[in-house]
């Protein structure tokens, strides 16, 4: 049976890693629009006195999507903040166990609640096709607002591949079929 399992489990991990990793490399564009744009804003302002509300806004939306949207390739790169007091510390097998239980009853819960959370608030803007309150601004406020939604989702996704990844560890699944990705270096 773990004959069968492994490798659709390691399939699984491949086609996660491989979609936040084409969702962050298409998004880590707009960090060059966010910054072009805020370059013509601040051109035509201090420049020509000439300001559009839309453009000030297109880049606070580069600016959220950039964040929202990249955090599952942040997550896949292992380039979030971490606290590490003690996990260095621990065997291969030890992290994974806590890799483990810590998506399933810390990360989970925390994009389960942050998804339920932001319901309310993402419908209520989807069913009036929210604006941008400023006079001249952004169209379609709703659809940045979904990007809360789209946050959740790619967390959960490279949680879950995260999960997988370890459990491919656990059973001794070949280092070398796992690419010699870095989250799967051994220390034992």
């Amino acid at each position: 049976m773990t004959n069968i399992l492994l490798p659709i489990i390691k399939k699984i991990t491949e086609q996660i890693d491989l979609f936040n990793s084409k969702i962050g490399t298409l998004i880590s564009w707009l960090t060059l629009g966010c910054v072009i744009n805020c370059f013509v804003v601040v051109i035509l302002r201090y420049v020509f006195s000439i300001g559009f509300p839309w453009m000030q806004e297109l880049y606070v939306w580069q600016h959220s999507i950039i964040f929202l949207g990249g955090a599952g390739f942040t997550f896949l790169h292992n380039s979030h903040v971490n606290v590490d007091i003690i996990y260095s510390k621990f065997k291969l097998k030890t992290k994974c166990y806590i890799d483990i239980l810590g998506t399933l009853f810390f990360l989970f819960p925390w994009v389960i609640i942050i998804a339920y959370s932001s319901s309310s608030f993402i419908s209520s803007s989807w069913r009036i096709y929210e604006p941008s309150s400023q006079t001249n601004g952004m169209p379609g406020l709703f659809l940045l607002k979904s990007m809360i939604w789209f946050f959740c989702l790619i967390i959960f996704l490279q949680g879950l591949s995260l999960i997988c990844k370890r459990v491919l560890v656990l059973f001794n699944f070949s280092e070398k079929d796992l690419n010699n990705h870095p989250l799967y270096s051994s220390e034992d």
